[in-house]
């Protein structure tokens, strides 16, 4: 696995090809350098990974632990922590304190972006899964949203009516980890630390978001990537 850094979603805008024929959609990422706050070793950790940590927090809002842990690498407290598994020799050309920007995607075509969608409360099956819901004639009564019947979906042990799990019915909506996959990069300020990509990114403006290098590519942007 490639480097994850972290940053914060601005916003979308667009921008537009140099002869002025085609706008791209981007969404706007802030992506301030990171802080690398760990380094775990098959020694000490069983495994090999290398922890960032990312955004300023006051040290009155964060746990004596946490301080002290950012505190062995020379930082301030840190908001969020993240880890990425990597090998010995790769974890071995980081550095406690070290900072970790944009110039590590360089060269890379497509990232994978991972954040908290929006959540939507509690929602019925037509606004959660799509259902289409009841016929509004012929009948039917004021019950037109609701999913139908639930009974013929019942566990078949002769002694209870319970439902199959994973049956898609009324819940929580939202407020979940969402990773969308193989987003292009249209530009990458380094200057300014932004970082602009192809399509919608999950999560509200402001919300912090983690960017990888794409893990596996479909083939239309596997060719892309070879030409």
């Amino acid at each position: 696995m490639g480097v994850t850094l972290l940053g914060k979603k601005i916003g979308m805008t667009r921008v537009f090809s140099e002869d002025g024929k085609q706008s791209v959609p981007v969404t706007v990422l802030q992506m301030s350098p990171c802080v690398v706050t760990q380094i775990r070793t098959p020694e000490t950790d069983g495994y090999s990974a290398v922890q960032v940590g990312w955004g300023e927090i006051k040290p009155r809002n964060a746990s004596i632990p946490m301080i002290g842990h950012d505190a062995k690498a020379g930082s301030a407290p840190r908001r969020v922590h993240v880890e990425f598994r990597c090998d010995d020799g790769v974890a071995s050309g980081y550095e406690l304190g070290q900072e970790v920007g944009l110039a590590a995607l360089e060269g890379v075509q497509f990232v994978d972006a991972i954040g908290t969608s929006k959540g939507k409360g509690f929602q019925g099956t037509m606004k959660r899964h799509g259902f289409k819901g009841q016929q509004a004639t012929h009948g039917v009564e004021r019950k037109h949203r609701s999913p139908g019947s639930i009974g013929a979906h019942a566990t078949n042990r002769g002694h209870c009516g319970k439902l199959k799990k994973g049956k898609r019915m009324a819940g929580q909506m939202g407020a979940e980890r969402v990773t969308v996959r193989s987003l292009p990069i249209v530009k990458i300020d380094t200057e300014n630390n932004l970082l602009l990509v192809k399509g919608p990114v999950p999560g509200a403006n402001g919300g912090t978001i983690e960017i990888r290098p794409a893990i596996r590519l479909n083939r239309s942007k596997g060719k892309a990537k070879s030409a």
